[in-house]
């Protein structure tokens, strides 16, 4: 009799769990995006993060989480502080070399105004000038002198011991 062929037992198969759907966790944002707006105009009136979490009732931590999660909120605080930047620095570039713009001198001459079309004349600032000088080339402006101390002729400062701190006790208890 021939022999009885038996089919090799496949294994069962095995089940793959589907990984379960990701719960969000903690307490829900209160970011709304009519923020993104407020937080660019904020930034324009000079705005920085932690004002702006003031001003938005949350912390300073939250501010910079939503500038990781909501992208717009990021753009529009960026946008906000660029743009005055660029005006303060502008402002503060001619208040520095001085500048002229027209005027009228406005005058009552009795009955009748007489406006007459002037020039007026702003010299340079000199405060203005140093504060762009030590933050726009700090290494040649800048206020901080540095000091270096050293011993003779640039060596290491050497000093002597002369006592003990036992004679030094004695010496300062005057015994």
């Amino acid at each position: 009799m021939p022999a009885k062929k038996t089919a090799a037992k496949k294994a069962p198969a095995k089940k793959v769990a589907k990984p379960a759907p990701k719960r969000k966790t903690g307490r829900p944002t209160s970011y709304k995006p009519e923020y993104d707006d407020m937080a660019y105009k904020f930034c324009l009136l000079g705005a920085t993060d932690a004002k702006l979490a003031v001003l938005l009732s949350v912390n300073e931590d939250t501010i910079h989480e939503w500038k990781k999660v909501h992208p717009s909120f990021s753009e529009s605080i960026t946008r906000g502080k660029e743009v005055a930047d660029a005006e303060i620095a502008a402002s503060l570039f001619h208040r520095a070399k001085g500048y002229s713009h027209p005027e009228d001198d406005i005058r009552s001459a009795g009955a009748e105004i007489v406006i007459t079309p002037t020039i007026k004349h702003y010299p340079p600032d000199t405060q203005a000038a140093s504060l762009w000088l030590r933050n726009r080339q700090p290494a040649l402006w800048r206020d901080k002198i540095d000091h270096e101390h050293s011993g003779k002729n640039g060596g290491k400062i050497e000093h002597e011991v002369t006592m003990t701190p036992s004679e030094a006790y004695r010496a300062i208890l005057g015994g």
